[in-house]
């Protein structure tokens, strides 16, 4: 689950929607028990008014659920706490019901059928909080699920952000330091274990070399050297930037290029925000269900292929089924890619002998005929076989099916600050380069061509791309 999720009221809205979901599941499912598997009980009146019974349900849960708070993550010693909120929601829920019921007149809703689907609704909600707790403690811990943060000032409104964002409920945010205009602070503590990490002077350095999400300006603007450069870099860079509330914001006189200024609310202080990745909260929300859905099913579907490439990988050469890559991902984040191995086993010792004949241009790797691929990988690079356990990747949260590739560490760092944006989105297995020449296209142009697809993204886009992607792979032009 993305750590993203959990970053503003989405969170709080989808899951809502996935409660109410719930309870519509829970009614059906207490209507066919009822009507079917309880033997001598079972059956339904005809004549019963299920349909305006649920709607009733519905709007009563989505009140008292709500009224009980019952949409952040519980900590040690309130598992009890949280089911009694829970039963006394659909208990009220449920009384509500009955006194609608009685008066408009709705009969042969059975009190047997209202048991069970109190009891369905119960057991579902309980295992939807309590999923959710798991999970957002497992993001806790995980540092490629947290929100890295980088602080610029030391002072009295950096204290204020540091704090609220420490007091936040279930805040996914990891703030890296803070900077400052005076080199004496560097190693001082600011709030609690935050400390001075830099000057102001190191503030490029700092964002191409550590993994940074967001920049948040906390002092006077009219305070910082070369503000509006500073900005424009982290714009450029794609990271985020949150700037306090200032009254000498407009003699920056700064114009975003790419970014979308919204004003926004974090840890309840509401910040300017620039923002150079899309703003469609809803969209991208979907886009991570999509990819995860179809990564596990994909997985399961083709474990067949899976076990038959994996048998010819071992029975052409020597060595692993999967070849395992570090790549650079979201920001920067570091993780292990996968892919049926296509090459001998020794083939990074030979890239080097073969260096002088790249035919990409830029920090990128590419040959014909590359001597190096196996028979087998040969066949499964051409018709892009090879890229298949990907989907581990996107299953796990690391990638998604659309999204600029993930590149090397020692492709990223060789980046302008320009190119470096293409990391402010997930990478993906397929992208508008996939689609458009890849190997013939120049590096530069492969380039912009990430920075169109970031700056352009919708989920039609992505619907276009896999439908190219699928008609590339079939015509069998990948090599």
């Amino acid at each position: 689950m993305s750590m993203f999720f959990w970053q503003n009221n989405l969170s709080r809205r989808t899951l809502r929607l996935i409660d109410l979901f719930i309870v519509l599941v829970s009614y059906l499912m207490a209507m066919y028990v009822k009507a079917y598997a309880l033997g001598s009980l079972s059956g339904l009146a005809r004549d019963a008014n299920h349909a305006l019974v649920l709607i009733l349900l519905l709007i009563f849960n989505n009140f008292t659920l709500n009224f009980f708070d019952l949409y952040d993550a519980c900590g040690k010693g309130q598992c009890l706490k949280r089911v009694v909120k829970t039963a006394l929601a659909l208990a009220i829920s449920t009384s509500l019901l009955i006194f609608c019921m009685y008066f408009l007149r709705i009969n042969n809703i059975g009190r047997l059928l209202l048991m069970l689907y109190n009891g369905f609704a119960l057991c579902l909600l309980l295992g939807r909080q309590f999923y959710f707790t798991y999970r957002l403690n497992s993001d806790r811990q995980d540092e490629n699920e947290r929100i890295n943060v980088l602080v610029v000032g030391s002072r009295e409104r950096a204290r204020d952000v540091i704090r609220n964002i420490l007091r936040a409920k279930n805040a996914p945010y990891n703030i890296l330091g803070c900077l400052d205009t005076d080199s004496a602070r560097v190693g001082r503590s600011v709030q609690g274990q935050v400390r001075v990490i830099g000057t102001i002077e190191e503030y490029e350095q700092i964002l191409l070399g550590k993994v940074v999400d967001e920049v948040i300006f906390a002092l006077p603007l009219y305070l910082l050297p070369r503000v509006q450069e500073r900005i424009a870099f982290a714009e450029n860079a794609g990271v985020n930037i949150r700037i306090m509330p200032d009254w000498q914001i407009q003699r920056i006189m700064f114009r975003p290029e790419t970014a979308s200024i919204s004003f926004d609310n974090l840890a309840g202080l509401p910040l300017l925000s620039l923002s150079s990745t899309p703003k469609k909260e809803v969209d991208l929300l979907l886009k991570n269900l999509f990819d995860y859905l179809v990564a596990v099913a994909g997985l399961v579907l083709l474990s067949p292929l899976f076990l038959v490439i994996a048998a010819a990988i071992k029975l052409t050469s020597p060595g692993p089924v999967f070849f395992r890559s570090e790549r650079c991902g979201l920001n920067g984040r570091r993780f292990s890619l996968y892919k049926f191995r296509t090459m001998v086993e020794n083939a990074e010792e030979l890239k080097k002998q073969l260096q002088e004949k790249n035919e990409m241009d830029g920090p990128v790797f590419k040959i014909r005929d590359d001597p190096r691929v196996t028979r087998v990988g040969r066949f499964l690079r051409k018709t892009s076989l090879d890229e298949l356990p990907q989907l581990i990747n996107v299953a796990r949260g690391h990638m998604s099916l659309v999204g600029p590739r993930p590149p090397l560490p020692e492709e990223v760092a060789q980046y302008t600050p320009v190119q470096r944006r293409r990391l402010s989105m997930k990478p993906g297995m397929t992208c508008i380069w996939q689609v458009s020449g890849r190997n013939d296209v120049s590096f530069d142009r492969w380039m912009k061509m990430d920075l169109k697809y970031i700056d352009n993204w919708s989920l039609l886009l992505d619907f276009k791309l896999l439908f190219l992607t699928m008609r590339a792979v079939f015509e069998g032009t990948g090599r």
